[in-house]
């Protein structure tokens, strides 16, 4: 049975729905919040909807809640790449953007593409995931408070120096809630074990790795995972005068290649089979950013294997250096 189209444009404070029925599209503009999921629910009831396919961008934690509340509904929800829903919208020639607009957008990129399910994350990982997005804000605001000293007023370095005692400290209280809660989970505790047998993962790579790939079935292959990262290389090649360098394609997660630069750089220093490869490639004549990239892949093969088999790393698993 085909279910009924929605289309859903989130921001912080509202949302606009796109129903898509009997060929027409019908708008409806509710609150971001328990208020206004209960005003859509009403509403859907009231155009005689029973089942929706609801589909919305995946735009920071705007959305979540929302997904989360449809999906509990008995509704099938997908969250899509914002760039899939950019490129639909240049096939068809749209010049004019609006939240209206957008949400009926979504909904016919919902009817013509049928995206995948979303599968909402467990209770715990949505915790550990919010504590870890913390303390990467945390650390950008200390950042930016340490740049501030050498030009600030000499009345007020007191002070930001005092701001950056108080957000050390908070960056290291919420780190405990983070071992605290990986601790209290045995899935979680398995998985952060298996992780920290790979050379070059720290407990702060592996906290981000644990928040971020919540739900491993839905790769059934390491170059979907790769392809998910954003970490899959991209080649520009047309007819006989078009032929780019390759690149990183980047359409992916952008937080996992953060979180995977600093254990390639570590990889090439302490693991003997990362830095073979590492000379391999440079003797090849490949430069330093092109080898950090290959590294921070083969790195990704080697979390794929080591999760997927429940087995800690093994240097001379030939799988992961094919």
């Amino acid at each position: 049975m085909s279910l009924t189209i929605l289309g859903i444009d989130i921001s912080k404070q509202k949302f606009d729905a796109a129903l898509f029925t009997d060929g027409k599209i019908r708008n409806k503009t509710c609150k971001n919040s328990t208020e206004g999921f209960d005003a859509l629910k009403t509403w859907l009831e009231k155009q005689g909807v029973q089942a929706v396919h609801a589909c919305l961008e995946a735009t920071s934690n705007y959305g979540e809640d929302l997904a989360i509340y449809l999906h509990e509904s008995g509704h099938k929800v997908s969250i899509v790449n914002p760039v899939r829903i950019k490129g639909f919208a240049q096939s068809e020639l749209i010049r004019t953007k609006t939240d209206k607009i957008d949400a009926s957008l979504i909904a016919r990129f919902c009817l013509a593409m049928k995206p995948d399910p979303w599968i909402p994350p467990a209770p715990e990982i949505r915790s550990l995931r919010a504590l870890v997005r913390r303390i990467d804000s945390l650390i950008d605001m200390r950042s930016q408070e340490k740049n501030r000293i050498s030009t600030a007023h000499e009345s007020v370095i007191f002070l930001i120096k005092e701001h950056i005692t108080y957000l050390d400290q908070e960056i290291e209280k919420i780190r405990k809630q983070i071992d605290d809660l990986i601790k209290q989970n045995p899935q979680l505790k398995q998985k952060k074990d298996l992780l920290a047998s790979i050379p070059g993962l720290g407990k702060v790579t592996i906290s981000h790795l644990l928040a971020e790939l919540n739900n491993l079935d839905r790769f059934t292959h390491v170059r979907e995972m790769v392809a998910f990262i954003g970490l899959a290389p991209k080649e520009t090649i047309s007819g006989s005068s078009i032929k780019g360098k390759p690149r990183l394609c980047k359409i992916g997660h952008a937080r996992l290649r953060k979180a995977l630069y600093m254990p390639a750089l570590v990889s090439i220093q302490c693991n003997p089979r990362m830095i073979a490869f590492y000379h391999r490639l440079k003797e090849r004549g490949k430069n330093g950013k092109v080898i950090v990239c290959a590294i921070m892949r083969k790195l990704v093969h080697v979390i794929f294997g080591v999760l997927k088999s429940g087995k800690k790393y093994d240097p001379n698993y030939k799988p992961y250096f094919a």
